[in-house]
């Protein structure tokens, strides 16, 4: 028998996730990882073993593949665990800090939910420490990464269907109940301080500057009247952001509207519409609409040409593809002593810097706020 024979092949090493902390948002990102290709849940921790084991059951991961996800009755434990290469942290913004810098320094690469942080110093501190170790750093801004956002993104730029684009309006709204309006951490000062300008003007922010190419704008100004919870915190909000160049962007964020999530992109040759835009209507679905060189038809009784229809299809729901995208910068990190990507970070921070401005210029009583360049 030759003594050259080929070794066995080994199937590729998946990425492994550990989760840190069981909130609500974190079942919608463990079922993403279970359907996410070369990618493993290997630890999931809570501030107790129980709770982390009815996580597990409640979203499959007891189960998930023959391999069972190892459960912390910690958050240390969890970022001891060297099974765990990217750590997904779905814990209130006030404990980003702590946690997303205490996982980058034992080497774990981030995948943070929004609004990362309660200020943009304390996410330079937790990027500085992403940084130092080497480490992936990634929001959870899911709709970055539906195949309609790239779609939407080709016509954007098309400077013949859309144009220079002049006008940007945003908003993302739903209707909280009784109890959320009093007890969920959205609207707790000490949980998540930045209320519904944090939780969901994140998403209009960055529809905004996504549409832009991430050009930081000039000034921003808070709509008046706020709405404000007993204890302070923001439930509707919005500002309208002004560029050098004359383009303008509005935005409006509320718990207590209908569900509504709508960017609007007007340029000088086309309108790009889309009525879905943080979480598509269906999951393996999603359209925008585009009207380019509008104009009125005879006798003004209607539009010509009429608007076209785009729909783009995914095998994989957005935040699956998110995973998996994280999943393969980590990959090259980790197997192929590859660099982190330094695109996500400078997104993310370029959001939190336009959301601080918002919320000084709201402190200000809507009095105009420069972004530093």
């Amino acid at each position: 028998m030759s003594s050259c024979a080929a070794a066995p092949d080994h199937p590729p090493r998946p990425v492994r996730f550990g989760i840190l902390g069981c909130a609500s948002i974190a079942r919608k990102l463990a079922r993403a990882m279970l359907l996410a290709p070369g990618v493993a849940v290997a630890a999931v921790g809570s501030r107790s073993e129980e709770k982390a084991r009815l996580f597990a059951a409640d979203t499959g991961l007891d189960a998930a593949a023959g391999a069972t996800a190892r459960l912390h009755g910690s958050y240390e434990a969890l970022l001891d665990d060297p099974d765990v290469d990217i750590v997904y942290l779905p814990l209130p913004t006030s404990l980003h800090v702590q946690w997303a810098t205490a996982a980058a320094a034992r080497g774990k690469h981030l995948l943070l939910e929004k609004p990362t942080a309660l200020c943009a110093a304390d996410l330079d501190a937790i990027l500085a420490a992403c940084d130092a170790a080497g480490v992936q750093f990634m929001d959870s801004t899911m709709w970055m990464h539906h195949p309609r956002t790239a779609k939407m993104l080709e016509i954007v730029d098309d400077k013949d269907a859309i144009g220079d684009i002049k006008v940007i309006n945003s908003v993302f709204s739903f209707r909280a109940d009784e109890d959320f309006l009093q007890n969920d951490i959205r609207v707790k000062p000490d949980l998540d301080a930045l209320g519904a300008l944090g939780d969901i003007g994140w998403y209009c922010i960055r529809a905004i500057l996504w549409a832009v190419d991430y050009e930081l704008p000039k000034t921003v100004i808070a709509l008046r009247d706020p709405v404000k919870n007993r204890a302070g915190v923001l439930l509707a909000c919005g500002a309208t952001l002004y560029w050098e160049d004359g383009k303008t962007a509005t935005f409006s964020c509320s718990f207590l509207t209908n569900l509504t999530m709508d960017i609007t992109l007007v340029g000088t040759n086309g309108t790009l519409h889309v009525t879905d835009f943080v979480i598509p209507y269906e999951e393996k679905s999603a359209e925008f609409s585009v009207a380019s060189k509008s104009n009125f038809a005879k006798l003004h009784i209607g539009w010509d040409p009429l608007p076209s229809k785009h729909v783009v299809t995914t095998d994989l729901p957005q935040e699956a593809l998110m995973v998996q995208e994280l999943a393969r910068l980590v990959k090259n990190i980790r197997d192929a002593d590859g660099k982190p990507e330094g695109k996500w970070p400078a997104i993310t921070r370029k959001t939190q810097v336009v959301l601080d401005a918002v919320k000084a210029s709201i402190d200000k009583g809507s009095e105009p706020v420069e972004i530093a360049r």
